[in-house]
C-alpha cells in the first residue's frame, strides 16, 4: 500500500519541482534595465551627442530612442544585440532627429534578454520633456574698453541672454570663468599672460558662454593692450651653489644624481607642478569680492626680485636652462612678520615644493595672494582672515637662500603683475568696472 501512495506523491513532487523551475526561469527577472542618459539638461542643439547608458544582469536585447510630439513617436536610433552584455552604451547625435525648434519628449525603450513574457524580455521606457534649442546665447557687454599691460590684468563686465553651464574669458584657448552677480550680470577678471605680446593678446581674447543645450557663443572684445618690457639677468650656478641647493632640496627630486641635474629638475619639472597645483585653487574661489580697499605688501621692505624677471642659468660658461620670477622678492628683517594683503579666505597653508611654506589667500572672483618661503605659518586652511592679518614669519625655505617673503597674485590661475595689486589708483579703476560705474 505504501508503494502505491509513494508513486503519486513522488509525481506530484516532480510536478511542483518542474512548474518552480519554469516559473523561476520566466520570473527570476521581472525588472527592466536601467536607462542613464548624458547630458541630462532638458535641452538639446544641433551639437549635442547624446550618451545612453543602459544596463540589465539578464543582457540587453534591444535599445530604441525616438521623439514623441502630439502622441506621435518617431525612432531615429534602434539597434539590436545579441543579449550577451550586461552593459552597452550608444553615442547618437541628436542632429539625426531632425527636430525643429520647440518642445518636444524624448522616449527611450530598452529591452533586456530575460525570459520575462515568455521569451519576450522586460521592456523599459523613460519619456523626458526637452526642448531643442538651435539659438546661441547673446553676449552683451557693459563696460568700456580697458586698458590692460603686459603681465597684468583687467576686468569685464557682461550679460547673457538665457541661462548657462559656463561663460568667461577666452585667452588664446585659456579659459578664465566668469562669477555670476546678484542683478543677473556676470564679472570675470582676466590676465594678460605676460608670455603673450599685447597684439597676440588683443587678437586672441574672447568671451565665451554655453548654454544649456551646448550652443556655444565666442565673440572677441576690445582691450587696449600695451607691452612691458621685463628684467632679464643671468645667474651664473657655481659648483658651492649647486651642492648646497642638492642638500636643501634634494628631497623634491631624489631621483637625481648630481648637484645640477637636482637643480635644474627643481626649477622646471617641480616648478612646473608646483604651479598647476596654485592653478587649480582657482576653482574653488569665492564668487563675489572678498576684499575691500588697497593691497598691501610688507611693511618696511625692499625689492629683491620683480615680477617676470627673465634668468638664464649659465654653468661653465654655458647656458643650462631658464626661470621667469612670477612674483615680488621682498626683503626686511629675518623673520619678519607677514601681514594678509587684504580680506579674504586661507585656502592653502602648507608646504609646496619651490615655494616652501606657503599661504594662499582667496580674494573672491578668481583674485588670490601668495606668501611663501615662510619659516613659519600660524594660519590654518579655511580661516577667514583681514588685512594686516598676521600669517606667519619670513624665512628661506623652499627654493630661497636668503630671508625674504614671496609675494604673488594670481588672477584666473595664472600669475599677475602684484605691483598693479598695491596700486591705490590702478585698484581703484579694476573695482569701478565690477560695478555699473564705467
Amino acid at each position: 500500500m505504501a508503494s502505491r501512495r509513494f508513486l503519486p506523491n513522488l509525481l506530484l513532487v516532480l510536478v511542483i519541482a518542474v512548474i518552480a523551475a519554469v516559473a523561476f526561469t520566466f520570473l527570476k527577472d521581472m525588472d527592466g534595465p536601467t536607462i542613464t542618459l548624458t547630458p541630462n539638461t532638458g535641452r538639446v542643439s544641433p551639437q549635442t551627442v547624446l550618451e545612453v547608458a543602459v544596463e540589465d544582469p539578464s543582457g540587453i536585447r534591444e535599445l530604441n530612442v525616438g521623439t514623441r510630439k502630439n502622441n506621435n513617436f518617431v525612432s531615429f536610433f534602434r539597434k539590436h544585440y545579441d543579449g550577451k552584455a550586461v552593459r552597452q552604451v550608444e553615442q547618437i547625435p541628436v542632429r539625426s532627429a531632425n527636430l525643429a525648434q520647440g518642445s518636444f519628449e524624448l522616449e527611450i525603450r530598452v529591452t533586456d534578454a530575460s525570459l520575462a513574457g515568455f521569451g519576450q524580455g522586460n521592456t523599459r521606457t523613460e519619456i523626458l520633456p526637452m526642448r531643442y534649442d538651435a539659438r546661441a546665447p547673446r553676449i552683451s557687454v557693459k563696460t568700456m574698453p580697458a586698458n590692460v599691460w603686459r603681465g597684468g590684468a583687467s576686468a569685464i563686465r557682461y550679460t547673457v541672454d538665457e541661462e548657462v553651464v559656463n561663460t568667461g574669458v577666452l585667452i588664446g584657448g585659456y579659459f578664465v570663468p566668469a562669477s555670476p552677480q546678484a542683478d543677473g550680470s556676470y564679472v570675470c577678471i582676466y590676465p594678460f599672460p605676460f608670455t603673450m605680446s599685447a597684439p597676440d593678446f588683443k587678437r586672441s581674447v574672447a568671451l565665451t558662454a554655453t548654454d544649456l543645450a551646448g550652443n556655444v557663443t565666442r565673440t572677441r572684445f576690445t582691450v587696449m593692450a600695451y607691452e612691458r618690457n621685463f628684467r632679464h639677468d643671468k645667474l651664473t650656478l657655481t659648483d658651492d651653489f649647486l651642492s648646497n641647493a642638492m642638500q636643501k632640496l634634494h628631497h623634491l627630486a631624489p631621483e637625481t644624481t648630481n648637484p645640477l641635474q637636482c637643480y635644474l629638475t627643481v626649477n622646471t619639472r617641480v616648478r612646473a607642478s608646483n604651479m598647476e597645483t596654485l592653478r587649480e585653487l582657482n576653482s574653488i574661489s569665492a564668487k563675489g569680492k572678498l576684499w575691500d580697499g588697497n593691497f598691501m605688501a610688507l611693511p618696511r621692505s625692499a625689492a629683491r626680485a620683480n615680477f617676470a624677471d627673465h634668468r638664464s642659468l649659465i654653468y661653465n660658461g654655458q647656458q643650462v636652462s631658464e626661470a621667469y620670477h612670477l612674483g615680488l622678492d621682498l626683503a626686511s628683517v629675518r623673520n619678519a612678520d607677514i601681514p594678509a594683503a587684504n580680506n579674504g579666505t586661507v585656502v592653502y597653508a602648507a608646504e609646496l615644493g619651490i615655494y616652501g611654506n606657503v599661504v594662499v589667500i582667496d580674494h573672491g572672483l578668481g583674485v588670490m595672494t601668495l606668501y611663501s618661503h615662510m619659516s613659519e605659518i600660524v594660519v590654518q586652511k579655511g580661516q577667514a582672515v583681514t588685512k594686516g592679518t598676521i600669517l606667519g614669519k619670513t624665512g628661506t625655505t623652499g627654493l630661497a637662500f636668503g630671508d625674504h617673503l614671496h609675494f604673488g597674485v594670481v588672477v584666473g590661475g595664472l600669475e599677475v603683475n602684484p605691483v598693479e595689486w598695491i596700486d591705490a589708483k590702478w585698484l581703484a579703476n579694476l573695482t569701478r568696472r565690477l560695478s555699473d560705474q564705467n
